[in-house]
């Protein structure tokens, strides 16, 4: 399992590298721009998987939320800072699955919700709902950048297999 969780870390960067250079043609209003979805605009769907990102990091990794009090929390308003944080971000995530110990897979991960609630899952059971949850969200992006005049990128697990087949092979 662990080697599926680093391909998905490498494939999460490689989908969010190419759906960023993509919303980056866009002007900084139609970034901003309402448009249909459950985060209303790219700026506050793309906002909310990185909200979402840092607060299961600092559930995994033990260092807190990072001030995060909302899922709807707009930490970047600007492009190239929300950017540059998420490919930080997606950074930290690759180096976290890489140095994931096998074994703690299948650990308990003690959390909260952001209501407070006490909740335990399996680490792997985590890693599995984090990835989906980007995945998720960025095809809400990739929908919302079809209504614009760019054109949206593949961003298909497969496509990326296909294109990195060192990855593609099981450990």
């Amino acid at each position: 399992m662990k080697a599926h969780f680093q391909r998905m870390a490498v494939y999460n960067r490689w989908a969010n590298q190419r759906l960023y250079e993509a919303v980056g043609k866009l002007s900084p209003e139609e970034f901003a721009a309402a448009r249909s979805g459950f985060f209303p605009s790219l700026l506050k769907t793309l906002n909310h998987i990185l909200v979402g990102d840092a607060v299961w990091m600092g559930r995994l990794e033990g260092t807190g939320s990072a001030g995060i009090t909302s899922l709807d929390q707009v930490l970047h308003a600007e492009f190239s800072a929300l950017k540059a944080a998420r490919a930080a971000m997606d950074e930290r995530i690759v180096a976290f699955v890489d140095g994931l110990a096998p074994a703690r897979l299948k650990e308990d991960l003690v959390y909260h919700t952001m209501a407070g609630e006490p909740m335990t899952m399996q680490v792997g059971q985590v890693l599995a709902h984090f990835f989906n949850h980007q995945t998720h969200h960025r095809g809400q992006a990739h929908a919302m950048l079809s209504s614009t005049t760019v054109e949206p990128p593949v961003l298909d697990l497969i496509y990326f297999l296909r294109d990195h087949p060192g990855i593609a092979e099981v450990r």
